[in-house]
């Protein structure tokens, strides 16, 4: 029985995954902003399904792509500077923003560090520091250019509000650099988590 949930484990995944989305897609708090948030939401979950066959991540890797998503997914619903815990969080610590979608550019690069080391280590058979550093430069790569696709969308569309929310600047100029700088910093987090537990293991502590 275990090992037929663990084979079936991502496709689980997947099916929680879709009944979330579909509850909190319906009356977001802004429609226009859920479309931009989720264009490339849909493009990845549909490039995992077509390559499972291919290529299976661990249950692990699985675990954090969906709790990524879930979380992206909840931003997306009430938009990323108007999630109400965090309001509550603002209102009650006195802050001058909502830093949901600090903790999200954060936890990305945690969460999408461990798959993607999988993958150039599994794939590519690069493993030990320069697999660890290849993984570091792709998630910071994506994180930048996130950030570029983001802005171009922005130009596209021409929209006040989707400038407004999707942009999530809330008055910050810098708000890119430091969506950025804390994508980087979890990435680096993990590069050295996992560097001390390979270290570990070869000196069999």
């Amino acid at each position: 029985m275990k090992e037929g949930f663990n084979k079936n484990y991502p496709k689980i995944l997947f099916v929680i995954f879709l009944i979330i989305w579909v509850f909190l897609a319906i009356s977001p708090s802004y429609r226009g902003i859920w479309v931009a948030e989720n264009i490339l939401t849909i493009l990845f979950v549909s490039l995992l399904v077509l390559t499972y066959r291919k290529f299976k991540f661990s249950n692990l890797s699985y675990t954090l792509f969906f709790i990524l998503l879930i979380l992206h997914t909840v931003g997306s619903h009430y938009s990323y500077t108007e999630m109400p815990l965090f309001n509550l969080i603002r209102d009650s610590l006195d802050l001058t923003r909502n830093h949901y979608d600090r903790l999200i550019h954060f936890l990305f690069g945690i969460l999408f560090f461990i798959p993607t080391y999988e993958f150039i280590s599994r794939k590519l058979r690069v493993k030990g520091f320069w697999g660890l550093f290849l993984a570091f430069f792709v998630v910071t790569s994506l994180k930048g250019i996130y950030e570029v696709l983001e802005y171009a969308y922005i130009l596209v569309t021409k929209s006040e509000t989707i400038g407004t929310y999707f942009l999530g600047m809330q008055g910050d100029q810098w708000d890119a650099q430091k969506d950025l700088f804390f994508g980087v910093i979890g990435s680096a987090f993990t590069w050295i988590g996992i560097s001390i537990k390979e270290f570990l293991k070869k000196r069999k502590f």
